[in-house]
């Protein structure tokens, strides 16, 4: 008896093994070797849709750190630039991001809401390999959209959450050449001047 049960639990747990491992080893095109960078909208005007005086700086601030931005020691050029798409209450997202576009020479790729992270994702594993990307959003979402790539925001973040008052923190994302994640951390972006880290 003791040898059958052994048997039908080892029938049972064999398939979930198998599903794992080729999981594991399933290739996702659109993530192979690719940097994935996101942050959030720069700080808010105190009214209308737009970046306050500090916001518009930390915009400006961000365009000179992504220019300079080194993986190992190698410089990164993005490939491509999200950022939530405009609504009525806000265009803080792609207002963030657009003096890092000019400087790359890039068109902002605005065509998914706040709520549509896992378009967004759908989207860049569609792709035919992977690329280097920077995404602006808004923070409420972050979290979700670093589980749809994979990453845990557990770690990443307080309580697995962005805090409102933080607006200056960068996840990076990199993925192997199999496109699954070898790599996430965050870190203090797009300062305000040389001797402040962020808030």
């Amino acid at each position: 008896m003791k040898v059958k049960l052994a048997l039908v639990l080892f029938t049972l747990a064999f398939p979930t093994a198998a599903i794992a491992v080729s999981a594991q080893n399933e290739k996702v095109s659109g993530l192979e070797n690719a940097v994935i960078l996101i942050i959030r909208h720069a700080e808010d005007a105190d009214t209308g849709y737009g970046l306050s005086a500090t916001g518009n700086a930390r915009a400006e601030a961000c365009a000179s750190y992504f220019k300079n931005f080194v993986i190992d020691g190698q410089p990164l050029k993005l490939d491509h630039i999200f950022a939530t798409r405009d609504t009525h209450n806000s265009h803080r997202p792609r207002l963030t991001v657009e003096p890092t576009a000019q400087k790359f020479g890039l068109t902002i790729d605005d065509r998914f809401k706040n709520r549509q992270f896992l378009d967004l994702v759908d989207d860049i594993k569609s792709w035919p390999h992977g690329e280097n990307v920077l995404i602006a959003w808004h923070h409420g979402k972050i979290p979700q959209l670093l589980r749809a790539l994979g990453a845990d925001p557990g770690t990443l973040l307080p309580k697995g959450k962005w805090p409102d008052d933080s607006f200056g923190w960068l996840i990076q994302l990199r993925y192997d050449q199999n496109g699954h994640l070898f790599e996430s951390r965050r870190s203090n972006a797009c300062p305000l001047s040389a001797n402040k880290a962020d808030q």
